[in-house]
């Protein structure tokens, strides 16, 4: 009988890759200045994937308002186009046709009057931003044809998401800012009528504000200012930021009142196809009214990719495989689909409001009611209590377990109280809900029984408090 004899040469490449693995368990990764050999693939790989182990587990995450979940026919999507430039429209033409189709599907949703207008971007901020540009824009031509000043352009909104003071900021629009009272946590017409004038751009109402999850009133707003026009004559466009509402109140709460295209004075509307859109991150929306409503000085013609293609987003090159994806859910789930799973979502935030309710020291601001506003519940504590923790120490409590449940200040006369807040979405089951309520009543328990000596505060809680700003900056802004 021949005797087995192990292969020598394999004997050597054991040895070459047990030598890489005592290398790099020795050895750091650059960290600081480039690199000038090459490494492993499959060790940097791994050295890599063990690394972002570090980071939170998403599915955990209540803060955001992204996505967290995906199929794995998205991400096989994904990574068919991974290769695949948006921009390039002569190169990808199906690509392109998949992203007009999602515009039309959306004009439809939206009640738009006539053929579709508009495009994805790389999120709502820069949907967002468009919107605004063009609202300037139409504003300047007409300013400029009465023979009126142009210098002083302003805008007007309830307390927003960071991505409109941007907008304010780099194109040199005064942000009028209707900031929230102890009574009044949306932006309301008679406050809003205060503030504008005849260098109004736009009035920009929020369909599910990012602090509290609450849908402002667009069709008061908007005959507040068809009341306004009849008496002086300003015509003032509205531009609707439904970054989350936008794939929410068409499927959950189709009774309430009239808030896009159906409204002839909503001019444009922007949507984040990567929250309640569902799609992966990366992908927003910007659709207009009408050709009109989207200035032709805006429109840029490429050509030096073969063929016109003409483009009025900010971002140039941009990954396709968002788009593509995004189409795939429109199809994929449908009406009916976006409802089971959206509605879903709004019952368990519901239950677990009623469950807060229960514990007994948490004031609901929103209890997840799709007729009021987006699937997030939103607590602060009863005045008058003396627990021996705040909500900060809360939120660093449930960080132990894995939670993050932001605690933040509001605007206005609420910028020195603290909220917390729980975005509930496609993957946060009941099993979830439960989980996250155990350790909720367990770190009050503990809280209670282990008083904190010097409570935590907004700017040591967290580095940021998920609504686009750090809490220095929110600190600031708000006093």
């Amino acid at each position: 009988m021949a005797l087995h004899r192990s292969n020598p040469r394999s004997n050597d490449l054991e040895e070459h890759a047990i030598g890489e693995t005592v290398d790099a368990l020795v050895s750091p990764l650059p960290r600081a200045t480039f690199p000038q050999e090459c490494r492993p693939a499959l060790t940097t790989f791994n050295l890599l994937k063990e690394e972002l182990l570090l980071d939170g587990n998403s599915k955990q995450n209540l803060a955001t308002f992204c996505q967290t979940y995906e199929s794995h026919q998205v991400a096989d999507l994904m990574a068919l186009a991974v290769d695949k430039n948006l921009i390039d429209k002569d190169e990808y033409p199906q690509t392109a046709e998949i992203e007009r189709r999602c515009v039309s599907m959306m004009a439809d949703l939206w009640h738009a009057p006539g053929e579709a207008v508009g495009c994805s971007t790389i999120g709502s901020s820069e949907a967002a931003m468009l919107g605004g540009l063009a609202a300037k824009w139409r504003w300047r031509e007409h300013r400029k044809a009465a023979g009126q000043s142009i210098d002083r352009p302003n805008m007007v909104c309830g307390s927003v998401q960071i991505c409109w003071t941007k907008f304010a900021r780099y194109w040199d629009v005064e942000l009028r800012e209707v900031e929230m009272t102890s009574g009044e946590l949306c932006m309301s017409p008679e406050r809003m009528l205060e503030q504008v004038d005849e260098n109004t751009i736009v009035v920009v109402p929020t369909l599910g504000v990012t602090y509290h999850g609450l849908y402002e009133d667009v069709q008061a707003i908007s005959q507040a200012l068809d009341e306004l026009q009849q008496r002086k004559g300003l015509d003032i466009p509205i531009h609707v930021d439904a970054a989350s509402g936008g794939f929410l109140a068409p499927f959950c709460a189709p009774d309430l009142a009239p808030w896009d295209f159906r409204l002839p004075r909503v001019k444009s509307i922007n949507s984040s196809g990567h929250k309640f859109g569902l799609a992966p991150l990366g992908v927003g929306w910007v659709l207009w009214r009408e050709s009109s409503d989207l200035p032709e000085g805006l429109v840029f013609h490429v050509s030096y990719l073969g063929g016109d293609m003409p483009t009025f987003q900010i971002n140039f090159s941009r990954p396709a495989g968002q788009v593509i994806s995004q189409y795939y859910d429109f199809v994929r789930l449908g009406r009916d689909g976006y409802q089971a799973i959206h509605g879903a979502s709004y019952a368990n935030a519901q239950y677990v409001a009623q469950e807060l309710k229960k514990l007994g020291p948490f004031e609901l601001i929103h209890d997840g009611n799709p007729a009021r506003g987006i699937p997030t519940v939103v607590w602060t504590l009863r005045a008058g209590q003396e627990l021996g923790f705040n909500l900060y120490d809360l939120s660093d409590r449930l960080r132990l377990r894995g939670w993050q449940v932001p605690a933040y200040p509001f605007t206005g006369e609420l910028a020195h109280q603290a909220f917390q807040r729980i975005l509930v979405k496609r993957d946060f089951s009941r099993e979830m809900a439960d989980l996250l309520l155990t350790d909720i009543r367990n770190a009050i328990t503990h809280l209670e029984s282990h008083p904190v000596k010097i409570s935590l505060n907004a700017t040591e809680a967290a580095s940021t408090n998920h609504l686009g700003r750090s809490m220095v900056e929110c600190l600031d802004a708000h006093g």
